[in-house]
């Protein structure tokens, strides 16, 4: 088993409304994930069942053939209920503007984001070239055309 480490260069910008906040990083030297906090003026109250586009303070500049995804932080959903809505957000190689994180309070109570705080998690994964071929038939597999739960539970 080798050692080696696939790293990859990402370049950031922090905005004016993310000047004093920090950069994403990983929480520990084995973190997958990269905390993203929450670089609101003031403090947002996230109702129960609604939703919020909360911004990050900087924008990135990810190389060809990447993607970050944007994660709930396992912490929020379980003690808050609180996730990211369109889990995992992806941000494209091409998208220059400023990282944000949809935010949705599954819980019971009004959750309150702070500035500062760290809302969510970013993850930078490979994304292979696709080249989509039409075929007028599929090759037969085991599993065939079920979906929806028919291998069980």
């Amino acid at each position: 088993m080798t050692d080696e480490l696939d790293e990859v260069r990402v370049r950031v910008t922090r905005l004016e409304n993310g000047r004093e906040l920090p950069l994403p990083s990983g929480a520990t030297a084995g973190s997958a994930g990269s905390d993203l906090s929450a670089a609101v003026d003031e403090s947002v109250v996230l109702a129960p069942g609604k939703s919020a586009l909360v911004p990050t303070g900087f924008a990135v500049e990810i190389p060809r053939g990447w993607e970050a995804q944007v994660r709930p932080r396992s912490g929020l959903a379980l003690r808050h209920g609180v996730t990211v809505l369109n889990s995992p957000g992806t941000i494209d190689s091409d998208y220059r503007g400023e990282v944000a994180v949809v935010l949705i309070n599954h819980g019971s109570e009004p959750f309150h984001i702070a500035r500062g705080d760290r809302i969510a998690q970013m993850v930078i994964s490979r994304v292979p070239s696709v080249e989509w071929v039409e075929a007028e038939s599929l090759a037969e597999s085991e599993r065939g055309e079920g979906g929806f739960g028919s291998t069980g539970r």
